[in-house]
């Protein structure tokens, strides 16, 4: 029995143990991946603990990535750049910190969803946590502009300096038209709209919320409802992102590749 777990707060709703547990019937893995409720200023304790007990890896969640990122001895790329961490394994007793969140989501932009990223121009929703971990990996798609949108431009400029390149910008006024629109801020979770204005989005525009909430085809997160009042040509919510990044965790425990669209599909069936 191989010990996962993904340590949050809250946790409760983390489908991270199903997911996991459809990989490894892939490969008939026996694992057991629990849930674990972090306390404020606990984090390091409790995945101490967990690593003392025999657990072999685990993915961290809001609000601990920079816990995560300060706990690990050595850092990917990705997690450099991001300043956090989501998924941490050991290995020879060493503690490695990873960043899945960014080839998670390009992976099923691309692949899953069939968008195109390179020479478009990209327009990303807030500047917190989810959105330096994901900017490296959407540069490397080669995108033609990557703008930063976010209500406070310094936090958006820091993932700018970050990078330090000439496509990411951080922006006060987005332009016109952009070919795909991402949201990567907290104001789904809390039913909110966002202020930012139609003209982002035309008919060629592939509206992307890394929240999820699309069941049975109708969009119930506010920015995909919006969206599709706008006219964008697609729409498309976070889950197949969970999935993914899941995927590739799974692949740094494991070091195999997983097929992943019948687990959106699973997924998608339950929400």
């Amino acid at each position: 029995m191989r010990r996962l777990a993904v340590f949050g707060n809250p946790i409760a709703h983390s489908r991270s143990p199903e997911i996991h547990q459809h990989f490894a019937a892939q490969h008939a893995f026996e694992i057991s991946c629990e849930r674990i409720l972090v306390p404020a200023n606990g984090f390091e304790e409790y995945v101490r603990k967990f690593i003392n007990s025999g657990g072999e890896g685990f993915n961290i969640t809001a609000p601990y990535k920079q816990d995560a990122f300060g706990f690990s001895a050595q850092l990917s790329e990705p997690a450099s750049l991001a300043r956090a961490v989501n998924t941490i394994s050991i290995r020879d007793g060493v503690i490695w910190g990873d960043n899945t969140d960014g080839i998670g989501l390009t992976n099923d932009i691309t692949n899953n969803l069939g968008w195109s990223i390179d020479d478009k121009k990209v327009l990303l929703l807030g500047a917190g946590g989810a959105v330096s971990g994901v900017t490296s990996d959407l540069l490397s798609c080669a995108p033609k502009k990557l703008h930063i949108l976010n209500r406070t431009l310094s936090k958006a400029q820091e993932i700018e300096q970050i990078h330090g390149d000439k496509r990411l910008k951080a922006i006060v006024r987005p332009e016109s038209g952009y070919d795909i629109i991402i949201n990567a801020t907290s104001a789904g979770l809390k039913g909110e709209l966002l202020d930012i204005p139609t003209s982002i989005v035309t008919d060629k525009s592939c509206c992307y919320d890394m929240t999820y909430g699309i069941s049975s085809g109708v969009a119930t997160t506010p920015f995909l409802s919006w969206s599709s009042k706008q006219g964008a040509m697609d729409i498309a919510d976070g889950l197949g992102m969970l999935v993914e990044q899941a995927a590739q965790a799974f692949k740094i425990w494991f070091s195999v590749d997983v097929e992943t669209r019948s687990v959106i599909e699973a997924l998608r069936s339950t929400l």
